[in-house]
């Protein structure tokens, strides 16, 4: 397949040919909305996958219509709308894969195709576990059932449904045997799988462990080269950003990620943690990189944040409101000399303009140098014995307050 200028491909197939390309799918829509508490509507999910498909998301997971009537109808919708380029104005825009969840079933096969083959690119994404646990307490299934089932599903939805880009997805693959997955990753390569996720579903794994699994699925899968690998990895022990890197360092070319992390349990891989560690770590990752425009990510994360209800704690990273923000005097200091000493990235990176051009925030650590830099943009301009004196009644009030506001400051020097 050849690539365009922007190195984007339109479509995913099989594989990419730009092996350093990153393709980002984004759950959000399935996964994100099983976090607990949440529920989208359907103009929510639609305005989501919208904002989505303009970052640059190259697959949108937009829900699974086994669930219910709604639910199918509000992936159609996406896949109808999202998933074409039905406009002479929106000719040659960025047209996203539109994708959605199966079990290994018929029935559920049946109704994901009926909701997203109106999309250019259709995907249906089918899961089944393979790990022992799994297996015996939840399917009550053997091997060969499971192997079977994966077989004679992925067939299915390729030959009887004419659908072309399949995924599977291995639920729980971090705690099942290595051959057992060797061999159902090939058999399902063979009749027709085009991508093969690989789920860390309950953070079972340290990052060095989870590389080291896709490492060993490329070495010894037959045919491997001949699909796209895909990270799931959830957050139970904080390490979902980690593993999903160290996924994309031993070959995975497709990482499934969310919106401010949100997801079942403690989350999922942070879409804005992973695309902003692959942009600012490019060299020592290989030079990796993706197609999302990160100027939507501060936008993208605050409507998530809006119609899930989902708060983003202030300390979390790239998109928190702490993450530019600065309050120790040392801190303070280095950046008004230059902001790349306590700063890794430009906020307009993200599409963040802050209107307190340093990120001061005042409180009882701050120093005299952020104070007489707060004052001069509040029109104030002190410096000397002045300044000192500003400074040590700013450092009592300090001691009392846990913010110190502008009108806290003109109070100071109007006294």
């Amino acid at each position: 397949m050849v690539l365009k200028s922007s190195h984007r491909p339109t479509y995913i197939p099989n594989r990419i040919s730009d092996p350093k390309y990153i393709c980002i799918l984004d759950t959000t829509l399935r996964d994100g909305e099983q976090s607990p508490g949440v529920t989208l509507t359907p103009e929510e999910k639609l305005d989501i996958a919208r904002q989505l498909a303009k970052f640059g998301v190259d697959v949108i997971e937009a829900g699974f219509p086994a669930a219910s009537e709604s639910e199918a109808e509000t992936v159609k919708l996406i896949a109808q709308e999202v998933g074409n380029a039905t406009t002479e104005k929106e000719v040659g825009v960025h047209v996203p894969v539109i994708g959605c969840l199966a079990r290994c079933t018929k029935k559920d096969i049946d109704i994901a195709w009926e909701a997203v083959k109106y999309a250019k690119y259709p995907r249906i994404l089918m899961f089944i576990a393979t790990s022992e646990i799994h297996m015996k307490y939840k399917l009550n299934m053997t091997k060969v059932e499971v192997l079977e089932k994966a077989k004679g599903m992925v067939q299915y939805a390729k030959s009887t449904l004419g659908c072309n880009d399949i995924q599977f997805c291995i639920e729980d693959a971090t705690r099942s045997e290595k051959e057992f997955l060797y061999e159902i990753i090939g058999e399902v390569i063979k009749v027709g799988a085009t991508t093969v996720g690989v789920g860390d579903t309950v953070s079972y794994n340290l990052p060095s462990e989870y590389g080291q699994l896709i490492a060993d699925i490329r070495a010894n899968t037959p045919a491997i080269e001949d699909v796209i690998i895909s990270t799931h990895c959830h957050n139970d022990l904080g390490l979902a950003t980690a593993n999903t890197l160290m996924g994309a360092s031993f070959g995975a070319r497709q990482l499934e990620v969310m919106i401010n992390g949100i997801g079942e349990r403690a989350g999922n891989a942070s879409l804005e943690e992973v695309v902003m560690a692959i942009k600012c770590k490019r060299e020592l990752l290989d030079h990796l990189y993706t197609g999302i425009n990160t100027r939507h990510m501060v936008m993208t994360s605050k409507m998530v944040e809006e119609h899930t209800g989902m708060k983003v704690q202030p300390h979390k990273a790239i998109v928190g409101a702490n993450v530019f923000a600065h309050q120790s005097g040392i801190h303070q200091d280095g950046v008004l000399k230059n902001r790349s000493t306590y700063e890794i990235m430009c906020p307009e990176d993200i599409g963040l303009h802050r209107s307190n051009e340093f990120g001061l925030t005042l409180g009882k650590l701050s120093g005299s140098h952020a104070l007489k830099v707060k004052l001069f943009e509040l029109g104030y301009d002190y410096d000397g014995k002045e300044l000192n004196d500003l400074f040590s009644r700013f450092k009592s009030l300090a001691e009392t307050k846990k913010v110190i506001t502008d009108d806290d400051l003109i109070a100071l020097v109007s006294n």
